[in-house]
Formats: C-alpha cells, sequence, structure tokens
C-alpha cells in the first residue's frame, strides 16, 4: 500500500504514521495490533477531514481502503475466536507502564466467566501473594460472576512457607465473603505458567503474575496502581480454546 505525501499537520503525520505501522503489522500477520492501529490511525485523519475540510478524492479513497482492510481483519479474528484458533501475543518491554491486570484481562472477563484457574509456580513469597489477591480483587470487581477460583502453585521452599500458607488461607476466607470459593493445590513439578476462564480464553505469561518491577519505595508513584509500575520484559499469549478445563 502507498501512503500519502506532502502532509504537514501533527494529526496528519500521526495517522499516517499510525496507518504505516498497521500495515507493517498486518504484513506480519500479527493482526489484533494491525487491527487496532488500523483504527487509531482512521480515527486521527477523519478528524483532520471533518477539521480542515481537507478530502481530496484520493485522500478519502485511501482512507476508505484501510477500513475496508480494517473489516476484513475484524472478520478474520472474529472467525479465528470461533474455529478456536485465536492466538493473540502481546510483548511487554523492559520497563514499560500501562500493564496492570486490568489492561491484559479485562477484555476476555465476559459476564458469563464463573470459573478461573491459575497455575503459577510462583504464589509464595510475600509480593507475589499480594500479586495473586490483586488479581483476585480484578476478579471480584469485574462484569464476570466468578464463583470458583483454582490455584495451582507449589509449597516455599525455605523458612516462608507458614506465612504462604496463613496469607493464602486468609486470602479463601476473604473470597468466600464474596461467595467465591478459593481451591487450592500444591504441584513440586508445575513449570508452566496459565490463566484459563470457562469462557474459553487461556492466558499465558511467561513470567506469570510476577511481572512487575519492585517499587522504589513504599510511597513511590506505582506501589499502589500497578498501570504505573515498570515491568519486567515478558511475552503473553492468548488462545482461545472450547476446553479450558484439562482433563
Amino acid at each position: 500500500m502507498e501512503f500519502f505525501s506532502g502532509i504537514t499537520q501533527m494529526d496528519q503525520r500521526a495517522g499516517v504514521e499510525m496507518v504505516k505501522r498497521a500495515v507493517q503489522l498486518d504484513v506480519a500477520s500479527r493482526f489484533q495490533e494491525s487491527l487496532v492501529c488500523y483504527q487509531e490511525g482512521i480515527d486521527l485523519l477523519l478528524q483532520v477531514v471533518k477539521g480542515t475540510g481537507l478530502g481530496t478524492h484520493r485522500y478519502r479513497q485511501k482512507i476508505s481502503e484501510y477500513m475496508s482492510r480494517a473489516e476484513d481483519i475484524k472478520k478474520h479474528i472474529e472467525k479465528e475466536k470461533q474455529d478456536g484458533k485465536y492466538h493473540k501475543q502481546i510483548r511487554i518491554e523492559e520497563n514499560a507502564t500501562g500493564f496492570g491486570y486490568e489492561k491484559l484481562f479485562q477484555e476476555y472477563l465476559t459476564e458469563i466467566v464463573s470459573e478461573v484457574w491459575v497455575e503459577d509456580p510462583y504464589i509464595r513469597q510475600v509480593h507475589q501473594l499480594y500479586n495473586f489477591l490483586r488479581f483476585c480483587e480484578m476478579l471480584v470487581k469485574g462484569p464476570c460472576k466468578v464463583k470458583t477460583i483454582h490455584l495451582l502453585t507449589s509449597y516455599d521452599q525455605g523458612g516462608g512457607r507458614s506465612q504462604q500458607m496463613s496469607s493464602l488461607g486468609e486470602i479463601k476466607q476473604s473470597l468466600s465473603n464474596y461467595g467465591i470459593t478459593l481451591n487450592i493445590d500444591f504441584s513440586s513439578s508445575i513449570h508452566d505458567r496459565e490463566i484459563r476462564f470457562n469462557n474459553g480464553w487461556i492466558i499465558k505469561i511467561g513470567r506469570g503474575l510476577d511481572y512487575f518491577k519492585k517499587p522504589q519505595g513504599h510511597f513511590s508513584i506505582g506501589y499502589c496502581d500497578f498501570d504505573l509500575r515498570p515491568c519486567h520484559e515478558t511475552t503473553v499469549d492468548v488462545f482461545h480454546t472450547k476446553h479450558t478445563k484439562k482433563t
């Protein structure tokens, strides 16, 4: 695809750069990311047309082409979801921010979600237990009606097992006040990290729930709000399947 030339206004440049990125992602078959860039780029270019009256035939024709391609990609993604072949990958860069749990999971927490499986060997240390607690808080606040959470993790191998058991017990009791049952199992051989919802979504995070960096201090920005907390580099893979509960 060719792009507009001779465009100097800030919004126009931003729109052009965004659709260029969309095309690059499209060619790389990274369709979910491509769709987002197409939509943002088209919106910027349409705002320029409306705000400035700039709208040559060629200009409008290119926007129309991008809109058509975005619609094709959207249909392709929906078909993949229906066929159980959907795969989205998110790359979280070192020190990136804006990747709180809501950012990653809310899109998949539809109203029909009632059961959640968390497999993560590292729900052991204090900060990891807090990570799991914040994940549970997100489920309590979400639009879904979660009734059961299954946690599979590993025992703390040091002197922190008592703290681990006590903290998980407290989370279990607290969740019960919201009508949610927490089932906890332990495995000495667990290595994989994944989260599954009973609406068919599976999210695999390279570092599990523990992908946030340690805050600079107890009163530093990002200590409470995970969206503002710098992250370790990791990869998130999202799949959809008709069978989430392993047999």
